[in-house]
This record gives structure tokens, C-alpha cells and sequence, in this order.
């Protein structure tokens, strides 16, 4: 898993720098004003996928969540505290597929 890095959008605006996106998922900040970015370029959606590492009564746990991201589009998805794995303080993203996508996470 490639780690993203949180570019910090200041008031005067960002360009936003995309990377590919790793075929064996991603990992990236979580919390207050973070986003995933999620440039879909191909001819076909894509799902992407959020790991929940979270349990409810220390034994159910909370299932992952599943994103679409449709064919030439760019989706934004608010990466909260929800998905914040505490081992390793990071989230991590798995995807469908990774022709044409790209993904930039950022933070306000």
C-alpha cells in the first residue's frame, strides 16, 4: 500500500497534485476537513473501498464502505475518524480497479 500525502489547501487556493492509484489500495490521513479525491478517467465506474476498522460493543463490527465512482467524473469522499485504522493511524483504501484513476488526498 502506497501512503498519500495530505496536501494542505491554503486560502489562496491549491492545484491539486494526483497520483496514480496503487493496485494494492492506498493509505491516508483521516479527520476534520480531510478528503479523497478520486479522479475516475476511464470508460468504466469504479468502487472504492474504505476499510471501517471500527466495532460496535467491542465485537460487531462495522462494514466497510463502497463507493462509486462513475466513468470520466471526479468523486470527493469525507475520509472522517470512522475510518481510522489505530494501529497504524492512517486509512486504508482498496479499489475495484486502477486503470485511468487517480486519487489526491487534501485537507482545509
Amino acid at each position: 500500500m502506497a501512503t498519500l500525502t495530505t496536501q494542505v489547501v491554503p486560502l489562496t487556493g491549491l492545484a491539486i497534485a494526483f497520483v496514480n492509484a496503487a493496485g494494492g489500495g492506498d493509505q491516508c490521513a483521516t479527520g476534520d476537513g480531510v478528503t479523497l479525491l478520486v479522479r475516475n478517467d476511464d470508460s468504466t465506474s469504479t468502487t472504492v473501498t474504505l476499510a471501517t476498522p471500527e466495532q460496535i460493543d467491542g465485537d460487531l463490527a462495522v462494514a466497510d464502505r463502497a463507493v462509486t465512482v462513475a466513468a470520466n467524473t471526479t468523486s470527493a469522499i469525507p475520509m472522517t475518524s470512522r475510518y481510522l485504522d489505530r494501529a497504524t493511524g492512517l486509512a486504508s483504501i482498496t479499489y475495484s480497479k486502477t486503470t485511468s484513476l487517480q486519487v489526491a488526498c487534501i485537507r482545509r
